[in-house]
């Protein structure tokens, strides 16, 4: 096997015409590199250099291996740069999995944020809905996920980093009696037809727990898993709805929103990370981003 430091050294032979100006290059003595040379052409099973007056030049052998030795330096360089690039977070690749309506307010600021601070960092986006994230992560499938989780709830192998706390809102057609109120207990809810805003899962459980802690169950007359949606059937008249405060950026004109009470029903939104996950600094510049977006939206 070709000795990679000693084809350097024949290049550094090679490309100054002597053994002696080599080894003036390199700091070497000059029978050190006439050593190195020759263990190389041991290995090799032929001669790299002849002598030339005073200075050596390469045989074909030797200008072979000195071709292939500066290719060597060329791609020793190449990654030297790439592992700086990625070591400093200007390139890197993530995947990420995020539920809707976590898109717009969360993720889309962190990841123009990250596109313009750190334009070579590639992303995998995928949305998530309805499925658990938490698996993807665990195994190695996403980097990163969005998840609604309770405070009190860890996961083996994952580590939540918390986003924000995101409460209800009563969302009520204009004009409804309880629009009067400025704040709702949440039992004042209790023999409305609801309007249903979230897919069954961490965010609906979020709601359906606050209703039974106020000692009802809501009545589902309509189930549109949107919030958007939702807003327009509230509108019609065709009930009420709780919808997170995220989801009401742009809340419809034909509906009046309202604080909630006793309890006051919020999902907890994380940034869920594997224990086991490397310190990659595009990772954390996407954890920061995401943690700046989340502190806008409050």
């Amino acid at each position: 096997m070709l000795d990679v430091r000693r084809m350097q050294v024949l290049r550094a032979v090679v490309s100054s015409g002597s053994v002696t100006a080599a080894a003036t290059r390199l700091g070497y003595t000059p029978s050190a590199v006439s050593q190195q040379v020759a263990a190389l052409e041991k290995e090799a099973g032929m001669a790299l250099l002849e002598r030339v007056g005073r200075g050596v030049r390469p045989t074909t052998a030797g200008l072979l291996l000195t071709e292939h030795a500066a290719a060597i330096s060329r791609q020793v360089a190449e990654a030297e740069t790439a592992l700086a690039d990625l070591r400093e977070g200007r390139t890197g690749r993530l995947s990420v999995r995020y539920f809707a309506t976590a898109g717009a307010p969360l993720v889309a600021p962190a990841l123009a944020r990250l596109r313009r601070d750190h334009p070579g960092v590639q992303v995998d986006l995928k949305l998530i809905d309805p499925d658990d994230p938490l698996p993807e992560v665990k195994e190695c499938r996403a980097d990163v996920a969005l998840v609604v989780r309770a405070h009190d709830r860890s996961v083996d192998g994952v580590r939540l980093e918390h986003l924000l706390d995101d409460p209800y809102r009563a969302v009520l057609p204009k004009g409804h009696p309880l629009a009067a109120k400025r704040v709702l207990d949440l039992a004042d809810l209790a023999d409305e037809p609801w309007v249903g805003s979230e897919w069954p899962g961490p965010c609906l459980d979020a709601v359906l727990d606050a209703c039974s802690a106020a000692g009802f169950g809501p009545g589902f007359v309509v189930e549109s898993e949107d919030h958007a949606t939702a807003q327009g059937f509230v509108a019609a008249g065709l009930g009420i709805s709780l919808i997170p405060l995220i989801g009401l950026r742009n809340p419809h004109p034909g509906v009046v929103v309202r604080k909630v009470r006793r309890p006051e029903p919020v999902r907890v939104i994380h940034a869920a990370v594997r224990d086991s996950a490397p310190a990659e600094p595009a990772l954390r510049v996407l954890l920061d981003a995401l943690r700046d977006a989340a502190a806008a939206a409050t």
